[in-house]
């Protein structure tokens, strides 16, 4: 950590957002926060001080942290009414972890960095787990000065930290991630599927399997999620829908097939039509459970 405590902003509480302040506070810094709704317990009975408004946080803090959930989150809290933008003074920083457009990422970034102050897009992989652990890869976009005034507080929610290059390809690389993500949960759900309509343990198939070339972080901890039949997020179907359809949009304009992420997005669908958009990624396996009716862990006649 930093020698000296930092004057840190928070805003968006949510299943990522609460363990990573949460590190903020743990490490000695200052912590002022806004969320929408009410402010969970770990943070509401800690040291944090609550602002009523992002305004009001960007006036406190010198880094200003945004994990909301999509693109127009990120321009209402940064631009809105009593947003980010009205309590900037020059010199502060502004990271973005959330996981948006690109395109509208360096659109942001003009604005930010027209009111004297940086910008960093910071989106981060890991899910609940990673948050909780402190473990989240963080993929950032800016400068490299910028970057390394920030880092010592990226190492207090992450382990694998990369500046990919200039603004917006953090969120260009978050959208690959998601990519791979999507389809390797497909993976898994069909090979765990596949394992148990033929008669095999899923479970001790899932064991075998993570001795070998086959094994990563997805088969580990949603192969487990899907054998136990848990949706509770971790990490909602709809807003990895909203990562797909990123990725989808960019591929359409860049000229570039994705038959597979296309697919993907398809079971993601799929899901949804049977009420699970809050459920976690990988329930992606009921939508291919529902299509073979067959689920992991009835017994094959």
């Amino acid at each position: 950590m930093t020698s000296q405590p930092l004057k840190i902003g928070f805003i968006g509480l949510g299943i990522m957002g609460t363990p990573m302040a949460g590190h903020l506070l743990k490490a000695g810094h200052q912590l002022f926060v806004y969320t929408r709704g009410k402010t969970p317990e770990p943070i509401a009975t800690s040291s944090a001080t609550q602002c009523i408004s992002a305004r009001g946080v960007a006036e406190r803090a010198d880094i200003i942290i945004t994990m909301v959930p999509d693109t127009p989150d990120v321009e209402a809290v940064l631009f809105g009414e009593n947003g980010v933008a009205a309590g900037l003074g020059k010199g502060k920083v502004v990271v973005d972890m959330s996981s948006i457009s690109p395109v509208e990422t360096k659109e942001f970034a003009k604005k930010i960095q027209a009111l004297g102050c940086d910008y960093l897009d910071a989106p981060v992989s890991g899910g609940d787990v990673g948050a909780k652990n402190a473990t989240l890869s963080i993929m950032v976009g800016g400068e490299q000065a910028v970057f390394d005034r920030v880092r010592p507080v990226f190492e207090l929610m992450g382990k694998n930290i990369t500046l990919v290059g200039g603004i917006g390809d953090g969120q260009t690389c978050k959208v690959a991630n998601q990519i791979v993500v999507a389809l390797t949960i497909n993976a898994v759900a069909e090979g765990l599927l596949f394992a148990a309509r033929a008669g095999a343990d899923a479970g001790k198939v899932r064991q075998a399997l993570m001795g070998g070339l086959a094994t990563s972080r997805i088969l580990d901890i949603l192969g487990d999620r899907m054998i136990k039949r848990s949706v509770d997020p971790g990490f909602r179907i709809a807003l990895h829908q909203k990562d797909l359809n990123l990725a989808l949009g960019a591929a359409k304009s860049l000229g570039l097939a994705l038959p597979a992420t296309s697919n993907a997005q398809q079971l993601f669908s799929a899901c949804v039509s049977h009420g699970g958009a809050a459920w976690d990624h990988s329930g992606m396996v009921r939508a291919l459970e529902k299509l073979s009716n067959f689920e992991i862990g009835q017994k094959a006649s």
